[in-house]
């Protein structure tokens, strides 16, 4: 018992490096939160940014499945989490991403959301997503695509992760006039700006230092 309070950190009370089962429950944990968020944006058919948006276009516009799309879509993203961020990085965002998509695919078979008002689910999502990308984020892990991105930029020029995802996402977003609504596309931005927001305000490299 003592080795997992250990392992765990339970009494640390100073900075030091996670041990590897605290990165695996902050990975699990992170990447749960972060499949429910993406439910609950699928649940009222909105969108987010990033590759996780790109995979939802695919998937209202073509059928695709959203978890095999958003796998396969962060795949490039990879080589420059291998080359900037290291190894280490590259290998626990590989399984945040799989987890993810493995949990957003067997949402339904747990939990199914009859109706919610496209606001509150845009609102709800893009905050759950937010709290599973601060936990990820903290255990030197991300969800792909723009989180790699934004994490290289952060460390390398100061420039505030959420920051630089929010730009990206509205682009993403603005793509999707294409493809949908014009208010589904309305909401799908409050989501969108919900996580970053809080991405931008609580990741921030002077108040945590991932180790």
């Amino acid at each position: 018992m003592a080795q997992i309070i250990s392992a765990l950190g339970v009494w640390n009370t100073s900075a030091t490096k996670h041990t590897a089962l605290e990165d695996v429950q902050g990975i699990a944990c992170g990447s749960v939160v972060a499949a429910l968020g993406l439910y609950c944006l699928a649940s009222a058919g909105l969108l987010t940014g990033s590759t996780a948006g790109i995979a939802f276009l695919l998937h209202y516009a073509f059928g695709l499945n959203f978890g095999l799309a958003f796998f396969l879509l962060n795949l490039p993203f990879f080589y420059l989490s291998w080359k900037r961020l290291g190894i280490g990085f590259t290998l626990k965002t590989f399984a945040a991403i799989g987890l993810t998509s493995v949990l957003t695919d067997m949402q339904s078979r747990f939990i199914h959301i009859d109706s919610i008002h496209p606001a509150w689910a845009a609102l709800i999502g893009g905050l759950l997503l937010g709290f599973g990308l601060l936990a990820l984020y903290r255990h030197r892990a991300s969800l792909g695509g723009v989180g790699i991105l934004g994490i290289y930029m952060q460390e390398r020029f100061g420039i505030r992760a959420g920051l630089v995802q929010l730009v990206i996402d509205l682009g993403v977003l603005a793509a999707a006039f294409f493809v949908t609504a014009p208010s589904v596309v309305f909401y799908s931005v409050l989501g969108a700006v919900a996580l970053n927001l809080f991405v931008t305000v609580n990741h921030r490299a002077d108040r945590y230092i991932a180790m």
